[in-house]
């Protein structure tokens, strides 16, 4: 516990909430058989401002919707909320065919007895869980209706055939949500009411460098300069619609860092992570010219790292 507050005091988070997490952690425990689920994150996430919103409001036992344009660390961010506070996580990625069923659970035979087969919303509710509501605005009627009660001040769940669940009062509800995405609609006042809704800042360059040299400490100081800049200058152009946000992958690029590391061709690496990315011929071509401004055919390996 120590060492995961210890990065929230690097970054000057305000004392009284870093002792408010203590507090939090020390007071609800976590069954033996959720302690699975409790996730160190692949990747910390950096922003005082937007972490010291987001600790207060679930300390305060609000749930938080995430918003934002690609690439901004939504998913980062409720990864790491949960590790900081040391819950167990569960994901619902919500799509065309999420229904209450998925959620709160299904009917099943055990032993020859219709039991109840529980879904994620429900092990959330009941262990004291964190609930990432991923993609929560492709959510059909008949998962929001499951939100709505779930969400709600009254904080219960009934289960229909079954009896009423009292959701445990450390758990908590993180939605994230990406506008125009295929499948999106607009979240009714309803269901954005039961959030507090923090609209997550586009990457700046002090962030995407504490990202670098944390996942890749041997990564030469020239070579980040550049990867950094080609974000910033994708970034610049999804923002002005020369191109979609297809090429702004963070990941993409950090996976391609990864298959230089390995001893890939820079050239060949950020074709997969970055320039591939884009299936339309002229906007792949427009992305590749940004490439070659920032990362040359020549480097090696080497140049990199």
């Amino acid at each position: 516990m120590e060492q995961t507050l210890q990065f929230l005091e690097e970054q000057n988070i305000e004392k009284s909430l870093i002792k408010g997490i203590r507090e939090f952690r020390r007071k609800y425990t976590v069954p033996e058989e959720e302690k699975g689920r409790i996730v160190k994150p692949d990747m910390p996430f950096y922003g005082k401002e937007v972490l010291e919103m987001s600790i207060a409001a679930l300390l305060e036992g609000e749930n938080l919707l995430l918003t934002g344009a690609k690439a901004t660390g939504k998913n980062v961010l409720a990864e790491n909320l949960a590790w900081i506070f040391g819950r167990p996580v569960y994901n619902v990625s919500f799509h065309v065919n999420t229904d209450s069923g998925d959620l709160i659970g299904t009917d099943t035979f055990v032993d020859n007895e219709v039991k109840l087969r529980k879904g994620s919303i429900y092990r959330c509710a009941q262990y004291g869980g964190f609930g990432i509501l991923d993609e929560v605005n492709m959510a059909k009627n008949d998962a929001v209706s499951v939100l709505h009660a779930t969400l709600d001040y009254r904080r219960c769940i009934d289960v229909p055939g079954y009896d009423k669940l009292d959701i445990h009062p450390a758990s908590r509800f993180i939605g994230t949500m990406n506008y125009g995405y295929a499948g999106t609609k607009e979240l009714n006042e309803a269901l954005v009411s039961r959030f507090l809704v923090i609209d997550m800042p586009n990457q700046d360059q002090e962030t995407l460098e504490f990202i670098f040299k944390s996942r890749f400490p041997e990564l030469k100081e020239s070579a980040m300069k550049q990867w950094i800049g080609l974000f910033m200058d994708l970034q610049l152009k999804a923002q002005n619609g020369e191109i979609t946000t297809k090429a702004l992958d963070l990941r993409g690029m950090l996976g391609a860092l990864k298959t230089i590391r390995q001893g890939l061709s820079p050239a060949l690496a950020v074709k997969m992570g970055v320039v591939n990315k884009c299936f339309d011929v002229f906007e792949k071509e427009i992305v590749q010219d940004v490439v070659m401004t920032r990362i040359p055919d020549t480097w090696t390996p080497e140049d990199v790292f």
